[in-house]
């Protein structure tokens, strides 16, 4: 029997993860004094918060006993392993990574279904974080986006929920996680109901956009996974339809977007319903100071693995290209270079608004080109309609605003073209990002105006870290001059649609 099992030898207090029975055993919430030791701040200093755990049942959350194998690895042999694999950790007392599955000692119901996944080795995220995550202290994980860190939290909150006491009627949630868009929150569900199906592990997912009804009997009914958009979930919360009462695993996912989309209040509010001893991962694909800041308030001695550099960086597998334009030859550069790179593959079209999003869609349509547009505007059955298009290749063109730079986890997009310039380079790496996907090749092509000079610098910068040609008018421009009157673009520069119709 695995050591996470020995938590179910209790029936009538812990979950038997082989049963059907959905309540029953303890409510969660007794009398006794948490037995969790008294947590220290980001800082390693002990926290000025009073942390009133009075009332509070004690829960299980150091569920990682290390392998014969892990404990073998000689410090040099870490070092090595960390320096290939470019992780990076901090933190008091971190655990060595793991290099295979069998290393990290999940129960064979979970590596069951990690095999029937087809997944060969952990990734870099999951080597360092599933070590970290299972043995319950608080974790920021900094990693790109495709980089494995969903099932970097989901597998050890599968763990954490087979070892604490089964749901009772009224209920809320075990496990907490918060997501900035409803497709992200959607792709995070689809995961934890594979990998927690063999435990029975109950999970919905709470977002706007779409009648409550549904996911309101799925509350009621009780789920131990809630995956949440922060808005749709305050009113879960407002209107009495679920608590956080249970919450002792909590993630933040995509930290960085969120605040980006203005959820930082949201998120305090929901975080201030939650008990304080909970176990919180902090996952964000970069590292600005609001991010930082927000991880102080709600992360105590926590770990932290950074996979790759913290400073922004795009994904080396990702062909970058820039074209100067101006704004009126937007559209007959985009019809050109559909007409070079058009082969049936994938292609993403991002824009920054809704109304361009669809008025480029609709004159792509008219001039004949296979086109449909997601944006926050359309309904949600209308945006799933629209990505199953996209998926299955019956549209291989998709316009998207921003809502689909993160989140959006669609196979074989070969192409990402920045039809308008996002608002930061943070959202460039990210855009660009939905290419170059799991080992495979990308090339992502960009429109850029003198409206967008403002960005010329950094935008060098993360192309000549990628190893990316520099042409001479971005160039200029990061030096502070205005690109030349009646500058070419990819044709001009040889670089374009004659000849071998090549953007090398």
């Amino acid at each position: 029997m695995s050591r996470y099992d020995s938590r179910s030898a209790d029936p009538t207090s812990y979950r038997d993860r082989r049963s059907d029975s959905g309540f029953g055993g303890a409510s969660g919430y007794g009398g006794a004094r948490s037995s969790s030791s008294r947590r220290v701040d980001y800082d390693g200093v002990e926290s000025p918060r009073k942390l009133d755990l009075d009332g509070l049942t004690p829960f299980e959350k150091n569920f990682y006993a290390e392998s014969p194998e892990v404990a073998a690895m000689s410090e040099r042999e870490v070092e090595e392993y960390r320096l290939r694999r470019e992780i990076t950790v901090d933190g008091r007392d971190v655990p060595k990574p793991v290099k295979a599955f069998g290393d990290v000692g999940f129960p064979e119901y979970v590596l069951q279904e990690i095999v029937k996944a087809g997944f060969s080795e952990p990734t870099a995220i999951q080597a360092q974080g599933w070590p970290m995550a299972l043995k319950g202290r608080d974790l920021i994980g900094i990693a790109e986006t495709g980089s494995g860190k969903t099932l970097a939290y989901l597998l050890p909150a599968i763990v954490h929920v087979n070892a604490q006491p089964i749901l009772a009627p009224g209920d809320g949630p075990i496990v907490l996680v918060l997501a900035p868009t409803r497709e992200l929150a959607v792709q995070i569900q689809q995961e934890a109901t594979k990998f927690g199906s063999s435990s029975r592990i109950k999970s919905t997912c709470i977002y706007g956009g779409v009648p409550k009804g549904p996911q309101v009997r799925d509350l009621q009914k009780g789920v131990e996974i809630v995956i949440a958009t922060p808005g749709r979930l305050i009113d879960m919360m407002e209107s009495h339809h679920t608590n956080l009462r249970r919450v002792t695993y909590l993630v933040l996912d995509e930290a960085d977007r969120m605040l980006d989309m203005g959820f930082e209040p949201q998120i305090q509010k929901i975080v201030s319903q939650i008990r304080p001893d909970r176990q919180t991962l902090y996952w964000s694909a970069t590292w600005p100071k609001e991010v930082e800041q927000l991880a102080r308030r709600f992360l105590y001695n926590p770990y932290k693995v950074v996979i790759g550099s913290p400073d922004l960086k795009a994904n080396h597998a990702i062909r970058q290209h820039v074209d100067i334009v101006s704004e009126n030859q937007k559209y007959n550069k985009l019809v050109k270079l559909l007409e070079d790179i058009m082969d049936g593959s994938r292609i993403l079209i991002f824009m920054d608004t809704k109304k361009g999003c669809d008025q480029i869609t609709r004159q792509l349509r008219m001039d004949g080109w296979p086109a449909l547009s997601i944006h926050g505007d359309k309904s949600q059955a209308e945006r799933d309609w629209v990505l199953s298009e996209f998926k299955a290749g019956k549209s291989p063109i998709m316009t998207a605003t921003d809502v689909a730079a993160r989140g959006l986890d669609v196979k074989d997009v070969k192409y990402v073209i920045n039809y308008d310039f996002p608002g930061s380079l943070e959202d460039y790496v990210h855009r660009i990002g939905r290419t170059g996907r799991a080992g495979a090749k990308g090339t992502a092509y960009t429109f850029f105006t003198a409206a967008n000079a403002r960005f010329a610098k950094e935008l060098i910068s993360i192309l000549e870290e990628a190893g990316q040609k520099v042409s001479p008018e971005l160039a200029t421009m990061g030096r502070g001059a205005p690109p030349p009157p009646g500058h070419g673009g990819f044709r001009d520069r040889g670089r374009g649609y004659s000849g071998g119709r090549s953007w090398s």
